[in-house]
């Protein structure tokens, strides 16, 4: 038999152990691929400007190389130990060393390559379809071509070629350092035994959940006033950081074993054949591989943490423009509104129109006010604040003696909050009113612009106004007058906002489009949740099929333990129900693990990033879920198969 039908003869048999991992490097190359046509796409160039496309696939591009580097040269690495007995049985026969080598080489470069060219067309089939989800997402009006980049193929060739010749490197080196005996001996020496429980596992074990509850109590008081110096909160956020990943460590080393320990030990050493295939193969399996478990629970954990915030932001893009301007079109300049209004009648666009008058009067908030963080250099004792008239506004109306605040933020409120009674002085060159704080609404009345991008409004009565207006400072007064046109039919909205457009009058500081806002957020925060979303999926296989391949060693490696149970009397059926049971924790422990951690990671500090937590989190969490199970599913169909050939 020559090297030719050794190569063919190897491929045939590995292949149904390898398919998987080409399915996962197809899907690697198709990704990239895609990621890179997107940057040089005549297409794009329109949107580039507009959502800065280019820099953000690009850093893309270089984020999933990385985990698929890593996917791939650690699924080599199970690979080549799971061939380490082939290897030693051809030095036996009288193969080199470098005769082996290029045998490997070959057999993996037509592995290697056939995956890279199907991946590559794959790439360019769908490549049209994700660029109709990137313009579906970022709200950008194009049309989806399918083109091929020769710029494209050239970067995917050598990106993976690269990747490629480290494969072969590591294998290199593999067959160069291991004897003859060493390779008989390389699966048997890559897991734990089973040890007997030591003290020392247990105090680790009980440190490790410690460590992770420590982090989580931290976490969820992070802003909430505990931290009042900006060095103190990035000192909490390292050690929940440093807390959280060292005690994932040690969950895994130690605490996995001494939980199911007790579990064990309250069954007085009766224990099922469902205990058997899986407490006490996972006891110690998980321990010795704590390290990987670790990267992939903090990962998962990281993956599921900025696609929940990614999405929280572009669920709630609406809303938050919405607060920074409460109408369809706000202006400043009262000829500049009414143009727009005469061209809109022209037009016969039926609209509304409020006019509010404001004041920017300095305040002296002591008595209601607190800030939660020092390093905020706000001066609550000389507070510029905008002040309308209660008459100007609808649904309210406000005694001589009281001031209302609406227009409150939630991300404001973890940094500054308000008392729930107490007096405010309203000072101007000439007097000092003192007025009774009376509460806070949330509507937004005015635009940003006249509140410093958030500080809330304050209502007073309309005679308190008109004293105060007497004596304002022409220094801290900005605009007078708020206006704001709100289309009455809203299908009319486009044809309002071109309007708009066509008079010159663009987004800016006295200019607003709610239409254009909500455009320009989602744009942003649309391609960040792009961005995110496929490098989640792309780790969400990558590291799905590592835990895959590791069941998949674990399983022949069991084989002979399948063998004497069957002969026992053992059904198929009486296997596969402790197998179910095992490959739910090997694959729901690390997922629960990173839910869990994503779910305090993002509660922290959603409010930062929008105004709707539960529903983006979720919709996240129960999709990542899905996904990951199916791995689970297929290892449960490779056991089955391996418990089927035991006899």
């Amino acid at each position: 038999m020559n090297v030719n039908q050794i190569v063919i003869r190897s491929l045939k048999k590995n292949l149904k152990n390898y398919y998987l991992y080409v399915f996962a490097l197809m899907f690697s190359v198709a990704l990239y691929f895609a990621f890179v046509t997107l940057q040089y796409d005549p297409a794009m160039d329109s949107a580039k400007g507009s959502i800065k496309g280019a820099a953000g696939l690009r850093a893309a591009s270089v984020m999933l190389v990385a985990i698929v580097s890593v996917f791939l040269l650690y699924a080599n690495q199970l690979f080549i130990k799971r061939r380490s007995k082939e290897i030693g049985l051809f030095q036996l026969i009288g193969m080199t060393k470098n005769r082996i080598f290029r045998l490997l080489s070959a057999e993996n470069f037509i592995l290697y390559f056939s995956s890279l060219i199907l991946g590559i067309l794959a790439g360019f089939s769908v490549s049209k379809f994700i660029t109709m989800i990137l313009y579906k997402v970022t709200g950008v009006e194009e049309t989806a071509t399918l083109s091929f980049s020769s710029k494209a193929l050239i970067q995917t060739t050598i990106v993976f070629s690269v990747i490629y010749l480290l494969i072969l490197l590591m294998n290199y080196f593999f067959i160069k350092r291991q004897s003859i005996l060493s390779l008989f001996r390389v699966l048997s020496s890559t897991e734990a035994t089973v040890k007997r429980l030591s003290l020392f596992e247990i105090i680790i074990g009980t440190l490790g959940i410690a460590l992770i509850i420590t982090g989580y109590y931290v976490s969820s008081k992070l802003f909430d006033g505990d931290f009042t110096t900006m060095p103190q909160l990035f000192g909490a956020m390292l050690f929940i950081l440093a807390s959280v990943i060292i005690g994932t460590y040690l969950f895994y080393k130690g605490s996995i074993s001494f939980i199911f320990h007790l579990i064990r030990k309250r069954k007085n050493g009766y224990l099922q054949i469902n205990d058997v295939l899986s407490l006490s193969s996972i006891m110690f399996r998980m321990k010795s591989n704590a390290l990987l478990l670790t990267v992939i629970t903090t990962v998962s954990a990281l993956a599921v943490g900025l696609l929940s915030l990614s999405y929280i932001s572009y669920y709630s893009a609406e809303q938050l423009a919405r607060d920074y301007v409460p109408a369809d079109f706000t202006l400043t300049d009262i000829k500049d509104a009414d143009e727009l209004g005469d061209t809109f009648n022209k037009n016969q666009i039926a609209f509304s129109e409020t006019r509010i008058h404001v004041l920017q009067v300095e305040a002296d908030m002591t008595n209601v006010l607190e800030t939660n963080m020092e390093g905020l250099q706000l001066d609550i004792n000389h507070m510029v604040t905008a002040v309308v008239s209660d008459k100007e506004v609808d649904g309210i109306d406000v005694s001589p003696e009281d001031t209302m605040f609406t227009g409150y933020s939630d991300i404001l409120e973890r940094f500054m909050s308000f008392k729930d009674h107490g007096k405010i002085k309203l000072k101007t060159p000439g007097e000092t009113i003192t007025q009774n704080f009376k509460g806070l609404r949330e509507e937004h009345i005015i635009s940003w612009n006249f509140t410093g991008g958030g500080s809330p409004v304050a209502i007073v009565d309309d005679s308190v106004f008109n004293r105060l207006k007497k004596n304002v400072k022409p220094d801290i007064q900005t605009e007078p007058v708020y206006i704001g046109i709100d289309i009455k039919n809203k299908k009319d909205i486009v044809k309002a906002n071109d309007i708009f457009k066509l008079l010159g009058f663009h987004e800016g500081q006295s200019h607003h489009s709610l239409h254009e806002m909500i455009s320009t957020q989602k744009k942003m925060y649309g391609l960040t949740m792009f961005i995110v979303g496929f490098l989640g999926l792309t780790f969400l296989i990558t590291s799905g099929c590592i835990l895959y391949f590791k069941q998949m060693d674990e399983s022949e490696n069991e084989k002979p333990n399948y063998t004497i149970l069957r002969k026992l009397g053992f059904t198929q059926g009486d296997l596969l129900r402790g197998i179910r049971a095992k490959q739910l924790f090997n694959f729901g422990i690390p997922l629960g693990v990173g839910l869990l951690h994503g779910y305090f990671a993002v509660q922290s500090g959603w409010f930062l990033f929008g105004t709707e937590l539960w529903t983006p989190m979720f919709v996240v969490m129960l999709l990542y879920t899905a996904l990951y199970s199916i791995f689970g599913i297929l290892s449960v169909l490779y056991y089955k198969k391996v418990i089927k050939d035991a006899l």
